[in-house]
């Protein structure tokens, strides 16, 4: 009796590690849907959120619009930071989120350019005869697509460089068109052109923010989220002293 009552504890503490390894072996980390603007910061994010918690994030970027577009159809997000406050809000407003967005950031736009400007205001450059393709955002689903194309009507020009423009699903697809070359001018975020002035021969103006309605970026806890603990951690880190410092040093206003 002595000895199966020793084998049937063995066997249960066996059992209990076989499930504890399971547990850790089939852990998944938090998915967060991220807009494209937000590809330069992610990753500083990611690494100070986990040096705090010792949580990591997966980020899957893209446009705003087809992000939430992708949640709607099911797609299993926790947490959305989208570029706008339109798309999280349509989220929640189809009970797709736990409650209303709330804004983390405010983007800036910039036209960014690998060529020379001289003193020349970003309206010249990008109407001048050496300016063959300027790339922007879709302005459909992508909120900085959508504040270029507001800050070209304002200035009276959008229908002079229309045939010029070259558009980009989003925000990522136009900095690579930049950076590329592919395009002398785009209309991108001041965060891409902070992380890669160095490394590329860009020149860039901020547009004025008056000409353009604010790029207010708005996040939501997703309803595959609303029970996750550290999905709730991860959305609270966002809104703090520390992530706003990153969010401030890669090009955001924060309030």
């Amino acid at each position: 009796m002595k000895t199966s009552a020793r084998s049937f504890r063995y066997m249960l503490a066996c059992l209990g590690a076989m499930l504890l390894l399971q547990t850790n072996t089939f852990a998944q980390n938090i998915k967060v849907a991220i807009a494209a603007n937000l590809q330069p910061v992610i990753k500083a994010l990611q690494a100070d959120f986990k040096k705090q918690t010792n949580i990591s994030i997966d980020a899957i970027s893209g446009a705003s619009g087809n992000l939430a577009t992708q949640i709607k159809n099911g797609a299993p997000f926790d947490v959305f930071l989208s570029a706008d406050v339109a798309f999280p809000a349509g989220l929640y407003k189809a009970k797709l989120a736990a409650q209303p967005p709330v804004v983390y950031a405010q983007g800036i736009l910039v036209m960014c350019s690998t060529k020379k400007t001289g003193n020349a205001s970003w309206e010249k450059i990008i109407t001048s005869a050496k300016v063959k393709r300027i790339a922007i955002a879709n302005p459909a689903i992508a909120p900085y697509g959508k504040a270029a194309e507001e800050a070209l009507k304002h200035e009276g020009i959008y229908n002079q460089v229309k045939p010029k423009l070259i558009t980009g699903e989003s925000i990522s697809q136009v900095n690579t068109y930049i950076s590329t070359g592919s395009v002398e001018a785009g209309f991108t975020s001041l965060s891409f052109f902070k992380e890669n002035s160095s490394k590329f021969p860009l020149v860039a103006q901020t547009i004025d923010p008056k000409i353009y309605a604010p790029i207010e970026q708005g996040m939501v806890i997703l309803k595959h989220g609303q029970n996750n603990a550290d999905a709730a951690k991860f959305y609270r880190y966002i809104l703090s002293a520390p992530a706003k410092k990153i969010l401030v040093q890669y090009g955001y206003h924060v309030q």
